[in-house]
């Protein structure tokens, strides 16, 4: 799970399909659009393999951020995977952008569910 996670052409696997334009991606950075919302930039910036995936805003976001995954392996056949999504954004932007987030974040833990 780690070696997908610390790929960033592999998101298109995990993003929803329906939400996304304008994919384009290296192991270490991508962007895309939000349908939407807007342009979304990503880029890995450390990692501790099987533990911790770091990621920052990349690009011409419109608010700065971080996503963060957290590893912890169970079994030979499990991973727990937990992520954290900070970012600076105004109030008035949050709340038109608080909800597709979340939504698209959700999205994001199912596919990873149900594939992986």
């Amino acid at each position: 799970l780690f070696d997908l996670l610390s790929d960033l052409t592999n998101y298109i696997h995990l993003f929803p399909k329906d939400k996304i334009d304008n994919w384009s991606a290296t192991k270490e950075s991508c962007i895309f659009k939000i349908k939407g919302l807007a342009e979304v930039g990503l880029k890995i910036v450390a990692s501790t393999p099987n533990t911790i995936i770091c990621i920052d805003s990349h690009g011409k976001t419109p608010f700065k951020f971080t996503l963060n995954f957290y590893l912890e392996k169970v079994s030979e056949n499990q991973t727990n995977v937990a992520y954290v999504f900070e970012a600076n954004i105004n109030p008035f932007m949050k709340m038109m952008a608080e909800k597709p987030l979340t939504q698209f974040f959700n999205e994001i833990i199912v596919n990873l569910k149900s594939n992986y």
